[in-house]
């Protein structure tokens, strides 16, 4: 299971307490609890303000090992006008001291706003920032990214891009990265599993696949299938009915090691 990680967005949230975190259980031990509950976490507090090194140390010691935690690079980078600019605050945001994480440090997640479109020239000077000894994964939200070229960018620049099902945007499954990243936000409060269980079911094979390297076939792609290799793979299960995150991920991770 170490090539495949299934978690959430995050361990701080009011609605978890007496769902997914015991009512009696302190604030401060919920990243204990819910580090030993999945196997990755989404760090999204770092897309809304820098953070210091010894939160990255704390958190990274009060997980277990094997743990690995995807981190959201910062708004002020990725929603800036220019992107060709974005060199010097890509480097500032890693030497905030995210490499604290050490080796549990996984992806970084680039999430670009709605209203960015695909521009070739805008991407490339971005892409070629981020430093290749990271992983980088990018979710790029307008329509107009669905375009083989963006496929054939990121490859280019060894890349992910990120898988989203979700009600806001269409959904393209082609690898671009040694790994894969997926972002699920349907889940829903009437779901016996927190996530509607056929689709688990689905997630589950899919996930399987990638990471054996053989081809799924029932995801919309735009480009030429990717060479095949075994890939890591990160799932989370974020947004939509959000209290029932944890609920999704403890049901993905029992299929997967059924």
């Amino acid at each position: 299971m170490t090539d495949i990680r299934v978690g959430i967005g995050g361990w701080n949230f009011v609605p978890w307490r007496g769902t997914f975190y015991p009512a009696s259980l302190a604030a401060t031990k919920e990243l204990a609890f819910a580090s030993r509950a999945v196997t990755s976490i989404e760090i999204n507090s770092t897309f809304y303000g820098s953070q210091k090194p010894e939160s990255f140390r704390k958190w990274r010691d009060q997980s277990p090992d094997g743990f690995m935690f995807s981190v959201k690079g910062p708004r002020f980078t990725t929603n800036r006008r220019d992107l060709s600019g974005a060199g010097e605050s890509i480097e500032r945001f890693l030497a905030s001291g995210v490499l604290e994480l050490g080796d549990k440090l996984g992806p970084i997640l680039w999430q670009f706003p709605p209203t960015r479109r695909f521009e070739p020239d805008a991407m490339r000077p971005f892409l070629a920032a981020l430093p290749p000894a990271l992983r980088h994964v990018i979710e790029a939200r307008h329509p107009s990214f669905a375009d083989p070229a963006w496929v054939d960018l990121l490859r280019e620049f060894s890349v992910a891009h990120a898988i989203v099902e979700s009600d806001k945007h269409a959904m393209f499954a082609d690898l671009t990265a040694p790994f894969v990243y997926a972002r699920l936000e349907l889940n829903a409060l009437d779901a016996p599993e927190g996530y509607d269980s056929t689709s688990l079911d689905r997630w589950v094979a899919r996930t399987r696949a990638w990471s054996h390297g053989k081809t799924v076939d029932d995801l919309p792609h735009l480009a030429a299938p990717a060479t095949a290799i075994d890939r890591p793979c990160f799932i989370y299960f974020i947004s939509g009915d959000k209290v029932r995150a944890p609920d999704s991920a403890r049901a993905m991770l029992s299929r997967l090691t059924a």
